[in-house]
């Protein structure tokens, strides 16, 4: 059985002239699905629709993108359990060369697949991190977008070895995200969140954390986060649409603590749907 779906039901295979696979010409969500049903749905439809705006791609619609999500958990065996979903829409398929065909149509996919559970002992104990020297190239046109171009990441990644994840810098040694997640700090209970309109990804859990926090008189800062400033803070926590928020005791050889800021986060995105902590 397919694990991948698109309208008209399984299907795992891909035009070699697909724009997506040719220039990464496209958009992803990775989609928690918990008990059947998706997770900040309605986070991730916002994003997306915003992308697909800002990349002149037509946006296959929520009604659309639901259904066929639905068909895909189903078809998949996963109707009443827990998995993770990737949602991929590209620009289609065209002749050989970077500009796209005056009468583009979307491709879009939907895969699922298990669900990777994290050891208890990383929502107890924290994770490791490290500083990846990969850096961001800073491209605000693209900037906050999920693109299918993900190669710096892909380079970030192979620097974390036995770490949890590894936090990225765009050039100018700012903080913009893990490799694959976003960042919150907390110093003498102030939290900060870097800026992302320069290179980075908005995640849909820090959209969630940041939309929710005014709720809870939690004030956060969005802002440039240097290096120095992120190795210096009290604490240091990682957003993430798969696990939510984790607390890193350890940035490098440096310890660092865990704070009231982590555990009042914690329960914000509790109210969300998220219990891994629980499980």
């Amino acid at each position: 059985m397919s694990n991948w779906f698109d309208s008209s039901g399984p299907n795992d295979s891909l035009s070699m002239d697909d724009r997506g696979l040719a220039y990464g010409d496209g958009l992803f969500e990775t989609i928690a699905i918990r008990n059947g049903q998706p997770r900040l749905w309605r986070q991730h439809m916002r994003r997306l629709e915003t992308s697909c705006a800002r990349l002149s791609l037509p946006f296959p619609g929520e009604d659309s993108l639901s259904a066929l999500l639905r068909r895909a958990v189903d078809g998949s065996g996963f109707a009443e359990s827990d998995a993770t979903a990737k949602l991929v829409v590209t620009a289609g398929s065209g002749r050989r060369g970077y500009a796209r065909p005056q009468d583009l149509a979307v491709n879009v996919r939907i895969g699922v697949f298990p669900y990777r559970k994290l050891d208890g002992a990383c929502f107890s104990d924290g994770v490791e991190i490290l500083a990846c020297e990969t850096r961001l190239a800073q491209q605000p046109a693209t900037a906050g977008m999920k693109t299918l171009n993900r190669l710096e990441q892909v380079l970030g990644r192979m620097e974390v070895g036995g770490a949890f994840e590894g936090v990225m810098c765009d050039s100018d040694k700012r903080i913009i995200c893990g490799t694959m997640s976003n960042v919150f700090i907390a110093t003498n209970k102030q939290v900060a969140t870097p800026r992302l309109d320069r290179c980075g990804v908005e995640g849909v859990t820090r959209a969630e954390i940041l939309e929710r926090a005014p709720l809870a008189n939690i004030d956060i800062d969005v802002r440039d986060i240097s290096l120095d400033e992120c190795c210096r803070a009290d604490e240091i926590m990682l957003a993430n649409s798969q696990f939510g928020l984790l607390r890193a005791r350890k940035l490098g050889d440096a310890s660092l603590e865990r704070t009231v800021v982590f555990e009042r986060l914690r329960d914000l995105l509790a109210d969300a749907g998220f219990d891994e902590y629980t499980r």
